[in-house]
């Protein structure tokens, strides 16, 4: 069925304009009657019916309100070392489709891409379009924030104060399933870049709070790693 982001909705009828309600009278060629979806990306969807449309805007009625059933029951958020040229954009977008919650992009002491601030912002814009069209794909019920970058001392100390903080260390660090043993519903894992981590960065961000876990014995690359640590957390917190 149809699925389109709102604001939340003052009352049973929602105004459509712009790029969805072209999409609705022209590429969907919805007829006055159909049935979608609307989300206003903070977990609550909505049920509706089309009751106009005229080409350049889209009135559809509420029928019923529920809360998203496509979201997993824990919050997780990614502290992303910024990786070279497009990968932060793969990452993303994947990230979002498995249903991380939240995305740090961290500059660390190894980190081989150091944008400066302009283009940073340009960068941060570019990420969250992508964040926001990876979740309308794939039906999400909220559309996850990438935050502002972050240098890795704040990052640590953001890492320490969460309910779990896992640090994944290329030199190894507690199993990943022996980390999740203890229930949590906000998880925290940092991915380092190409270069990895440092070990001055992997003492501050144990003496922040967090842990240091393993995917394993073999080194997986950047855009690998975070991927392969959401599907794992996903499966053992009953969200696959």
């Amino acid at each position: 069925m149809p699925r389109f982001y709102i604001d939340p909705p003052a009352g049973d009828f929602v105004t459509l304009s712009g790029e969805d309600a072209r999409h609705i009278c022209r590429s969907l060629r919805m007829a006055i009657g159909e049935t979608l979806i609307l989300c206003d990306g903070a977990g609550t969807d909505y049920n509706g019916i089309l009751r106009q449309a005229d080409g350049t805007t889209a009135t559809v009625e509420i029928l019923s309100r529920q809360p998203s059933q496509t979201e997993p029951t824990v919050f997780i958020r990614l502290f992303q070392a910024l990786p070279k040229g497009d990968k932060m954009e793969w990452i993303l977008q994947k990230a979002v489709e498995l249903g991380v919650s939240e995305v740090v992009p961290v500059l660390t002491e190894r980190c081989i891409s150091r944008p400066d601030e302009k283009s940073m912002d340009k960068k941060l814009a570019r990420w969250q379009k992508i964040a926001v069209e990876a979740a309308k794909q794939c039906g999400r019920g909220h559309i996850p924030a990438v935050r502002p970058l972050v240098r890795f001392p704040e990052a640590a100390q953001m890492l320490g104060r969460m309910e779990k903080g896992l640090f994944f260390y290329e030199k190894g660090g507690l199993p990943l399933k022996e980390a999740l043993r203890s229930h949590a519903g906000q998880i925290g894992i940092f991915i380092g870049a190409e270069g990895g981590f440092s070990p001055e960065e992997a003492r501050l961000v144990q003496d922040a709070g967090a842990v240091c876990a393993s995917l394993g014995s073999r080194i997986l690359r950047c855009e690998t790693a975070p991927l392969a640590a959401l599907s794992a957390i996903l499966y053992e917190t009953g969200n696959f």
